[in-house]
């Protein structure tokens, strides 16, 4: 059994590490900008050391994945799609994804077992507390990837009718189709980063013989993202029968503006319902306390002059 104080430096490390981790997300992107403004200048020992811990950390970590990896070729076939729909292009993504795995799996276990050897932990606690590590270290990449995807799927929908008001206006203009493409790329890339590296993908495949509907095709499958497979089914169906594409990009881009405008609404509604609950346990006991409290007082002093 921990005693008292064990408990409450657990309870101070746990706290403390919630707390840091809070501060490292909320500023990732200032920390970012710093390292590459540091970047740009004449690198430290200290940049270079951590630097190539870093690089020796990420050679050894396909090694290290190298047991996790499944053997049959359709499961690493699901396992790359998935690592493609979360923008993770890197050929060696999937070893440095089994690599990971295997390192939030062995921490959790050298943690208990150290737990264990110093008397903090009963051995039975200890492998309790390996096994629940082991549990969490396997399925936490998988959720990072889903949540990478959805976050993904997300800014792209956000993105895609801005992206087709431009190239049904190039198009009407009397641009051709892959012209549109090229201008509307170049202009997404400073409002909307990641579909426009997603088309800058796309016109690269435009320009080893790749049409636009078959370009839009592959852009669909890397992020799964059913607007975009309807897209691609518009041009593709327009280029094979000669229909006029600036109408069929028109039609196509109002759907998803009013798409987007039903998952806004969507979400606002949604909004009431989950506020519901953080009003009542934080602000209704607070409310309770204040206008209750002094009845309750008044009614003990009455109980106690009745006796």
């Amino acid at each position: 059994m921990l005693d008292k104080g064990w408990i409450n430096l657990l309870v101070f490390l746990v706290t403390s590490g919630l707390v840091l981790g809070f501060f490292i997300w909320r500023n990732r992107d200032l920390w970012q900008t710093t390292a590459r403004m540091r970047g740009l200048g004449t690198p430290s020992r200290e940049g270079i050391a951590g630097a190539s811990l870093s690089k020796l950390l990420l050679a050894h970590l396909p090694n290290m994945g190298t047991p996790l990896l499944p053997t049959n070729e359709a499961q690493r076939s699901r396992l790359r799609q998935r690592l493609l729909e979360a923008g993770i292009y890197d050929r060696n993504a999937l070893a440095l994804l089994m690599g990971v795995k295997m390192l939030l799996m062995a921490l959790p276990l050298a943690l208990a077992a150290a737990l264990a050897l110093s008397g903090a932990l009963t051995p039975s606690r200890a492998a309790a507390a390996g096994v629940f590590g082991i549990g969490l270290g396997m399925i936490t990449p998988g959720l990072w990837l889903d949540y990478r995807k959805k976050s993904r799927q997300s800014s792209l929908r956000r993105a895609l009718p801005d992206a087709l008001d431009m190239l049904v206006l190039c198009v009407e203009g009397g641009m051709s189709l892959t012209g549109a493409v090229q201008r509307v790329t170049a202009e997404l890339n400073t409002a909307h980063p990641l579909l426009g590296a997603e088309m800058d993908l796309v016109q690269r495949e435009m320009m080893l013989g790749v049409s636009v509907g078959e370009g839009l095709q592959k852009l669909a499958a890397r992020t799964d993202l059913e607007e975009l497979r309807s897209l691609a089914s518009v041009i593709v169906q327009s280029e094979r029968f000669g229909a006029s594409v600036a109408k069929a990009l028109r039609i196509h881009a109002d759907t998803l503006r009013l798409q987007r405008q039903q998952r806004a609404e969507e979400l606002a509604q949604k909004a009431a319902v989950k506020i519901l609950f953080p009003t009542l346990l934080c602000i209704f006991p607070a409310v309770f306390i204040v206008i209750l409290g002094p009845a309750a007082f008044q009614l003990l002093a009455i109980f106690a002059q009745m006796k």
